[in-house]
């Protein structure tokens, strides 16, 4: 059974599906929904916009917001609470490495656009092929 789930969100319909099937298959477990910012990209726009804000914490609390509202509002349909984490950083380091602490990953099959897909690489591959404990592919 497991007792500590992590989902990896963004604003992506993968991402809600994948929090949807955790929270419709394991209602018991204690879900972490976990958005990373500050992600490399071809030109850096985010990671660099993010560095200039004169509050880093801050302004990554102010863009992960709408990510956990949308993570709030599934939670609540399925009579369930989850906690929320954000991590600054690349996403698959970053869920990798929180991924030590808890039983399973549940992660979507793909997001973001195609030009990040190319040149950042496949989030979810890296989690797959990186990951000390099970992770679940939700589509």
């Amino acid at each position: 059974m497991l007792s500590r789930i992590l989902v990896p969100m963004d604003d992506s319909e993968m991402a809600r599906r994948a929090l949807e099937y955790a929270l419709e298959n394991h209602p018991d477990a204690e879900i972490t929904v976990l958005h990373v910012v500050g992600k490399p990209s071809p030109w850096g726009l985010e990671a660099t916009s993010l560095a200039l804000e004169e509050d880093v914490e801050e302004a990554a609390e102010e863009r992960a917001e709408d990510v956990f509202d949308i993570s709030r509002e599934l939670a609540a349909e399925y009579d369930a609470e989850i906690a929320t984490e954000i991590e600054l950083g690349h996403p698959a380091r970053a869920i990798l490495d929180r991924a030590e602490d808890v039983d399973a990953v549940v992660v979507g099959s793909h997001s973001g656009s195609l030009s990040d897909r190319l040149v950042v690489g496949n989030v979810t591959q890296k989690v797959v092929r990186g990951s000390p404990v099970p992770v679940i592919v939700a589509r």
